[in-house]
């Protein structure tokens, strides 16, 4: 199973070619199949997209149709661009650049001195350039499950019984089938907040440990506490498969 993906539906005669129309069916077939909710962003680059299928979580879709990509990355806030963390955004404050607009008017070689080669892409996306194709076949490195909130939760009792009720116990059931060939090699938990900043906590394990899980959440929670949460994640980083059998050679069991 996987979390989330992308799709390039260029070709694609489903739906008479409509984007928004696909986004809308495959929606709908995953609630029937599993009566889970799902969201999505339609857009004509992969970052964009990306980004639209933040906004109407947990359940509903997002467009930037073609002639209005400009305008939305101006007004976009650009800690809500991929790649851009805690500190890069600091960072970027501190330059005086907040929005998409801001980055697209600004020097693009002061740019990549500040941040490196991160530089050079966030003024690209800021320009609306995103060249990159979707791609269909690599290695996975994790797994993961998240859930967004309909209503911001505060209070930890109720995120570590999300943690152990819900998120869990599905995590447990996707990596049945990954763990036949692969072992865990580290463990993450991740929280969103109100204002969509977001942190990730992680550490090396060999196993999927839910007392370590939870002290990981722990950790996040007294940073800031009593902050509005938006979306709890977990994650489980994945070894690299023996080329030679498919299999890892010290593989471990789920537990």
């Amino acid at each position: 199973m996987v979390d989330e993906a992308y799709l390039d539906v260029s070709d694609c005669t489903l739906c008479k070619g409509s984007a928004t129309l696909i986004a809308q069916k495959i929606r709908e077939d995953i609630f029937y199949e599993t009566g889970l909710t799902a969201s999505a962003g339609i857009a004509p680059i992969k970052f964009l997209a990306k980004i639209a299928s933040d906004e109407n979580k947990p359940n509903g879709q997002f467009v930037i149709p073609p002639h209005e990509v400009q305008s939305f990355i101006d007004a976009l806030p650009l800690r809500k661009i991929p790649g851009v963390g805690k500190v890069t955004y600091e960072k970027l404050l501190a330059m005086g650049l907040e929005y998409g607009k801001d980055v697209k008017a600004f020097d693009q070689l002061v740019l990549v001195k500040q941040l490196g080669k991160f530089g050079a892409v966030l003024w690209q996306r800021c320009n609306g350039l995103d060249s990159r194709e979707v791609v269909t076949e690599r290695v996975r490195k994790s797994v993961g499950v998240e859930t967004t909130f309909e209503t911001d939760l505060i209070e930890p009792p109720l995120l570590h019984a999300v943690l152990t009720e819900t998120l869990l116990p599905e995590l447990e059931k996707r990596l049945i089938n990954v763990l036949k060939t692969r072992t865990i090699s580290k463990l993450g938990v991740k929280v969103k907040y109100h204002d969509f900043q977001q942190t990730t906590k992680e550490c090396q394990s060999h196993k999927l440990d839910s007392e370590q899980l939870a002290f990981l959440l722990n950790c996040i929670l007294e940073k800031r506490r009593n902050k509005p949460v938006r979306l709890l994640g977990l994650q489980v980083g994945l070894n690299e498969v023996d080329n030679q059998s498919g299999l890892h050679q010290n593989q471990l069991g789920l537990f």
